[in-house]
């Protein structure tokens, strides 16, 4: 059964297996203000997801990870329901995700109805990567 709870400090082991660029002390962050989560099926540990405000008023999407053996299986979309949803009774009219240019999320997201709002170049050594794409959605 699918579940999805927010992080607490006895995941921190799982979290890090998953999540290799959280600092532990942005970690702490995440469990004290209630934006980071672990997603479970049948009660077992399956991937996690977390989220920052951006501009201090726009919830932002900053991971969703999952262990190899369930991607490809619904459990993204549903987490990201969940959080939609949550997002939404908070009163929140409008979230956002990023994802680089060469990855595949930005098909995913685009098919739960998010919209491309934008990129950001990162050249400058040595923080280059690809470029940065911006998604938005209305809730």
């Amino acid at each position: 059964m699918f579940g999805i709870r927010y992080v607490s400090d006895c995941d921190k082991p799982y979290w890090f297996t998953l999540d290799r660029h959280l600092s532990e002390s942005e970690f702490e962050l995440k469990i004290r203000d209630r934006r980071g989560y672990v997603i479970s099926d049948d009660d077992k540990p399956i991937g996690v997801m977390r989220y920052n405000l951006f501009g201090d008023f726009t919830p932002f999407l900053t991971l969703i990870y999952f262990e190899e053996a369930f991607r490809g299986k619904g459990f993204g979309k549903k987490a990201m329901q969940f959080w939609e949803n949550q997002m939404g009774e908070l009163g929140y009219r409008m979230i956002m995700t990023s994802t680089q240019v060469d990855e595949q999320a930005q098909h995913f997201y685009r098919r739960l109805g998010y919209k491309d709002a934008g990129c950001l170049v990162l050249d400058t050594p040595p923080f280059e990567q690809p470029l940065e794409m911006f998604l938005i959605k209305y809730i």
